[in-house]
C-alpha cells in the first residue's frame, strides 16, 4: 500500500492530481487524506481540499510532527490561493521551522514562498526580497525554482526594474520546462504578459499615446517635468513634489500640463479641479488662493504664471513637460487591478493589501458591481468578489510599491 502513497505523491509532484486520487481516493488514513487534500486543491476545490489537510493534520501521530507541517504548509498555499490574507503567519513560521529542523529543506522553502508571495501581496517588497535571500538558491527543485523567480520577477516589476524583472521570467520560463508541469508554464506565460501590456498613457503637447512598463521605467531618468497620476506626484528626474493629500493642487497641475505650453483659462481650471458646474467670484478668489500654494509646491520644478485668460505652467530647466497618466481613469482603478489576477478576494483581504479601511473597500466593490465590472459569491464572511481578466488593462503600476521621496 506504502508504493501507492508513493506514486500518489510522484503523481502530485508531476502536476497530476487525478492521477494521484485514482491511487488514494478511498483510503482515509493520514497520508492518503493529506494527498487527497492537495489533489483537491489543484484541481481548485480549496474548501474540500481545506477540511481534508485539517484531517489529516489531527490523523498524523505526535512523532509525526513533518507530516503534521507539511499539511500546514498545504493549508497556507490554500489560503494564498483564497486570498486569506489574514491567516496566522505565525503557524507556517512555526511549519516552517519544524521542516527546517528535520532536514526538509524542500518543503521548507516552499513555506518561504509561500511567505514571501503573501508580502508581495502586500506590497511589502523589501520583507519579500529579505524572505527570499534567507531561503538561499540552491538544490531547489524546478518547481520551487519557478516560484520563486515569479516572486523575484514580481518585486521587480513593482520597482520598474523592466530588465530584472524580464530575466527572472526567462529563468523561470526555463525551469517549468524541466518541471514540465503545464501549470507552471502558463503562469509564467500570463507573467511575461504584464511586460508587454501598455500600462499607462503618455499626454504631451495635446497628443498622447500608449506606454509599456519598460518605456515607463526610462521616463524616471527623463529631463522632462513628470505630472505622474499613479503616484500623485510631479518629478524631474531625482527631484519629487509630492501631491498626494492635495488633490486639489495636483488637479491644477495635471490640468496645467496637459496643456502646456498653452495656457488653461479660470473657469475650466474651476470646473476640473473644484467640480464646479457655475462659476462665481467666490471660486475665482478660491482658485487664486490654490494657484498660490501649488506655486510654492512646485517651486523647485516650476512655476505658474498668469495670463489674460487664466494661468500658465513654465518649467524650470527643461522644455517638456509630460504626464503620465492611467490607461483607464477608472474610479477604483487601484481595486480593479488587484481583482484582475482571477482570483477570488474578500473585502477585507482587499482593505489589507490596500492599506484602507473594510468598509471604504465594501463602499468601492458595491459600486463596481452595481455597474456589472465585477461579480460576487458566497455571503457573509466567505463572500468572494473577482473578475475576469481585462484584456489591455495592467496592474503593475496601481499595486503597492514604496512611496517615492523627495
Amino acid at each position: 500500500m506504502e508504493s501507492l502513497i508513493t506514486a500518489a505523491a510522484r503523481a502530485l509532484e508531476a502536476g497530476d492530481p487525478l492521477g494521484a486520487l485514482n491511487r488514494v481516493a478511498l483510503r482515509n488514513d493520514a497520508p492518503s487524506l493529506a494527498l487527497r487534500g492537495i489533489a483537491m486543491a489543484q484541481l481548485g476545490d480549496l474548501a474540500k481540499a481545506k477540511t481534508l489537510l485539517r484531517s489529516a493534520a489531527r490523523a498524523f501521530g505526535p512523532r509525526e510532527a513533518v507530516a503534521r507541517a507539511r499539511c500546514v504548509v498545504a493549508e497556507a498555499e490554500i489560503a494564498l490561493v483564497s486570498r486569506d490574507l489574514g491567516w496566522p503567519v505565525k503557524t507556517l513560521a512555526a511549519a516552517r521551522a519544524t521542516l527546517e529542523m528535520h532536514g526538509d529543506l524542500a518543503n521548507a522553502a516552499h513555506a518561504g514562498h509561500i511567505e514571501a508571495r503573501r508580502l508581495l501581496l502586500l506590497g511589502r517588497l523589501d520583507e519579500a526580497e529579505r524572505t527570499l535571500a534567507a531561503l538561499g538558491i540552491s538544490a531547489l527543485p524546478p518547481a520551487s525554482q519557478v516560484v520563486r523567480e515569479l516572486v523575484v520577477a514580481g518585486i521587480a516589476i513593482r520597482r520598474l526594474k523592466t530588465g530584472d524583472a524580464r530575466a527572472a521570467l526567462e529563468r523561470a520560463a526555463r525551469a517549468a520546462r524541466q518541471a514540465k508541469i503545464g501549470a507552471l508554464m502558463a503562469e509564467v506565460d500570463n507573467a511575461k504578459l504584464v511586460l508587454d501590456t501598455p500600462a499607462a498613457r503618455l499626454i504631451a503637447r495635446g497628443e498622447e499615446h500608449p506606454l509599456l512598463l519598460g518605456e515607463v521605467e526610462r521616463l524616471a531618468s527623463s529631463t522632462a517635468l513628470v505630472v505622474d497620476t499613479f503616484h500623485h506626484v510631479v518629478r524631474r528626474q531625482g527631484v519629487v513634489v509630492s501631491l498626494g493629500t492635495r488633490p486639489v493642487l495636483f488637479a491644477l497641475a495635471r490640468i496645467l500640463a496637459q496643456a502646456w505650453p498653452a495656457d488653461v483659462s479660470r473657469e475650466r481650471l474651476i470646473a476640473a479641479a473644484f467640480q464646479a458646474r457655475h462659476v462665481d467670484e467666490s471660486h475665482r478668489a478660491r482658485l487664486r488662493v490654490e494657484i498660490g500654494r501649488l506655486r510654492t509646491q512646485l517651486k523647485p520644478l516650476a512655476d505658474v504664471g498668469a495670463t489674460r485668460q487664466g494661468f500658465v505652467l513654465a518649467p524650470r530647466k527643461t522644455r517638456d513637460v509630460l504626464v503620465l497618466a492611467r490607461p483607464n481613469e477608472e474610479k477604483h482603478a487601484a481595486l480593479l487591478a488587484f481583482l484582475t489576477d482571477g482570483e477570488p478576494w474578500s473585502s477585507s483581504a482587499l482593505a489589507l493589501a490596500l492599506g484602507i479601511s473594510p468598509r471604504t473597500v465594501q463602499r468601492a466593490l458595491e459600486e463596481l458591481a452595481r455597474s456589472n465590472k465585477i461579480q460576487s459569491f458566497g455571503h457573509g464572511r466567505a463572500r468572494r468578489w473577482m473578475t475576469p481578466p481585462v484584456p489591455g488593462f495592467p496592474t503593475g503600476l496601481l499595486l503597492p510599491t514604496p512611496l517615492l521621496k523627495t
